[in-house]
């Protein structure tokens, strides 16, 4: 910083209220600084000013895995929505969903220098007595039903699975088959139940449950299944992944789709629109979840938001071709 304030003929003090963007220095002064620093190489100690500020302008994020949709694309939204606030993003991945792991990723956060966490895992093992998290860290979850404990931004998981069933119900079918999502996740959970909460609502016979792990693999082994049964003319996908395997295997079996069976999925990725036939699905908006997750650790650090509560952003229908009345008879 000396070397600077030589070269511009300036104050040290002129050279760092330059470099911390401090209002009161005119605009031919403020040139020279800059200019000095150019020539010089001149880059701001970055941690030695947030030891000065008491931030670091960073934000953790903690998540089980990159292999789903959904995570890779929240998190393409979290960095792009804190780096639009001049924040960084730390990722702090979890191997493996045990309360040791997500302890560890916590206790981790005290050798990172992060302002706040947003978290991207399943919240039972928050709740969990043996995971504390460090203190004066502000914590976001996404994807989860913690609003009691933490903040919480989500997609309204319920509101798009009641309107996949009701679109297919309008269409004249009987009741709605449902290929979800692993046990283990919340979001699969949420839209198995309103699945059923919505046909128990309109007075249909909610059938057996048919179950994938998200992938396209396995949509395709639970599509065989449904596939064999006369009586299944319209299957909501709990994501459109599993729809992808889904109509590989009706194809296979000779079920058309829609003529024979209907399929919805849920997601909306940018693939869907290129399926055979194109898939009729939930849009869930992930650069807003993103951008609301940012905004809600900013708000905590200010202390200007609610300690806790949830956010959820509405998803929107997509109709393609996948879907129609079913056939006659």
């Amino acid at each position: 910083m000396a070397d600077v304030a030589r070269l511009a003929g300036v104050s040290s003090q002129t050279v760092s209220r330059v470099s911390n963007g401090y209002a009161g220095v005119n605009e031919e002064t403020r040139q020279q600084v800059l200019t000095a620093m150019k020539e010089l190489g001149y880059r701001p100690n970055s941690a030695a000013r947030a030891l000065k500020r008491g931030e670091f302008r960073t934000i953790g994020v903690i998540t089980f895995t990159l292999s789903t949709t959904g995570n890779v694309r929240t998190l393409e939204a979290i960095a792009t929505s804190a780096a639009a606030e001049g924040y960084a993003v730390t990722l702090l991945p979890v191997a493996v969903p045990t309360q040791d792991e997500v302890r560890g990723a916590f206790s981790r956060l005290e050798e990172l220098a992060v302002d706040a966490v947003i978290v991207i895992m399943e919240v039972h093992l928050l709740d969990a007595a043996t995971v504390t998290l460090p203190p004066h860290v502000q914590v976001v979850v996404v994807d989860s039903d913690a609003g009691s404990h933490y903040t919480v931004v989500d997609t309204d998981q319920a509101g798009g699975t009641r309107t996949a069933v009701e679109h297919l119900l309008d269409l004249g079918h009987t009741t709605v088959w449902h290929l979800a999502g692993p046990e283990g996740s919340f979001a699969a959970q949420r839209r198995a139940d309103a699945w059923r909460g919505a046909l128990t609502e309109a007075g249909r016979t909610a059938p057996a449950v048919v179950r994938g792990d998200w992938s396209a693999e396995s949509g395709y082994r639970a599509g065989l299944e449904l596939a064999a049964r006369e009586d299944c003319t319209a299957v909501f996908a709990a994501n459109d992944q599993m729809a992808l395997g889904l109509l590989r295997a009706l194809h296979e079996r000779g079920r058309r789709v829609p003529d024979d069976v209907s399929v919805i999925g849920f997601d909306d990725i940018p693939e869907a629109g290129s399926f055979q036939p194109p898939l009729t699905t939930l849009h869930q908006d992930f650069a807003e979840v993103g951008r609301l997750c940012v905004q809600a650790v900013l708000r905590k650090m200010r202390r200007d938001g609610p300690e806790h509560g949830t956010t959820l952003v509405p998803t929107r229908l997509v109709r393609r071709s996948s879907t129609a009345p079913p056939p006659a008879g």
